[in-house]
């Protein structure tokens, strides 16, 4: 079977979840694929040897369409209607206008319905309209987890028959860094100095940072924080104004950082250095940077809704992300009770076993497999 691949997330510089995730399953599946071709498609010509290593594998074309705008709906159409594959697989966007009639898209969240507050008017236009029509014309719809299935199937009316559910995975090279020295030298390079509690993601109203940013104001006085700073690392989105403005109102300039993106290089060693990982979310689809922290000995608090508690497990604090006063307490408890930290620390280096890419991959080629033989 010719299996093409919508690749055009995956080559993103500056990876946020769902081009992460593109790129990692699109690397794990290549190995699995031997009794397949695949084509991935993509926007402009990829680095070398961005979807595997060493020697290109047999079988697996890359196929580079530059196109100045609106490529999915333009050029991967007029692609798919000159050469369509067997099926098409598209793992982060949406289905272009023209597809095969066998095709597969994953839909990473609702986050638009749950929380419209969160994204832009023309977002919240888009997304609607995109999932909807991912919704009507997918052969099989891959989702992250049970929490974004059931969305798709109280807000779209998709038959459940048609919806798998497949975790994502992690970056097993990802690990806790032992290394003081190589910890000090990351912070240092973002400015950090002393006990830290961190935040890894987009700046973005849906990321509930104004409330943790309140939250953290309530403890700085405290004497067991005077020491402590909260940095906020991520690539600035919508309303990021917004969270400076609350910072100076708050007087908490030099105890709230805002380093900007942070490369994959450095990533381990920042959350192996902090205090805990406060992802408060209002709502997320998977919620990799869980699973980051966990991987790199750090005690979680996440939410106690959408996905966050199936990918969490018994292995964070989970919180109501609207009560600010719980996400104080949560932070007060892990900065001050170093048994508690532990036990966390204990139960996120088990809970991140459960979760591969290639699990992930195996589990989504035999989805793929199965959709082509409808």
């Amino acid at each position: 079977m010719l299996i093409g691949i919508d690749a055009s997330r995956a080559v993103a510089t500056r990876r946020t979840g769902t081009e992460t995730y593109s790129l990692r399953l699109i690397r794990a599946l290549v190995p699995l694929c031997a009794g397949h071709r695949l084509r991935l498609y993509t926007n402009g010509q990829p680095p070398a040897h961005l979807f595997w290593d060493g020697a290109a594998p047999t079988g697996v074309e890359v196929c580079s369409m530059p196109w100045p705008r609106l490529w999915t709906h333009l050029r991967l159409s007029v692609e798919m209607a000159l050469r369509p594959p067997d099926l098409l697989f598209v793992p982060a966007h949406v289905l272009p206008l023209i597809h095969p009639r066998r095709s597969v898209v994953t839909v990473h969240d609702l986050g638009y319905l749950r929380h419209p507050e969160a994204h832009r008017p023309a977002d919240r236009r888009y997304l609607a309209w995109s999932t909807g029509w991912n919704a009507r014309r997918a052969s099989v719809i891959l989702a992250d987890s049970a929490a974004t299935a059931a969305d798709l199937t109280a807000a779209h009316g998709v038959d459940s028959a048609r919806v798998r559910v497949v975790y994502l995975g992690r970056d097993e090279a990802l690990a806790l860094v032992r290394d003081g020295l190589a910890v000090a030298n990351a912070q240092a390079r973002y400015g950090i100095g002393g006990r830290y509690l961190l935040y890894v993601g987009t700046l973005q109203p849906r990321k509930n940072l104004a409330r943790v940013i309140s939250a953290f104001s309530q403890l700085a006085s405290a004497p067991a924080l005077t020491d402590v700073q909260l940095v906020l690392a991520g690539k600035r989105g919508w309303l990021y104004e917004d969270l400076f403005t609350q910072v100076a109102r708050l007087g908490l300039a030099g105890r709230v950082l805002f380093p900007g993106y942070i490369p994959e290089s450095d990533l381990p060693a920042l959350l192996s250095g902090a205090l805990a990982f406060v992802y408060p979310s209002l709502y997320e689809g998977f919620g990799i940077p869980v699973l980051e922290a966990g991987a790199c000995g750090v005690p979680v608090i996440t939410s106690n809704t959408s996905s966050l508690p199936e990918v969490a497990g018994d292995a964070a604090l989970l919180v109501d992300p609207h009560d600010v006063d719980a996400i104080a307490d949560a932070m007060y408890r892990l900065v001050t009770d170093e048994a508690l930290r532990a036990e966390l620390t204990r139960r996120g280096a088990e809970n991140v076993k459960r979760f591969s890419w290639e699990k992930c991959a195996r589990e989504t080629l035999a989805v793929l497999e199965q959709a082509g033989r409808c």
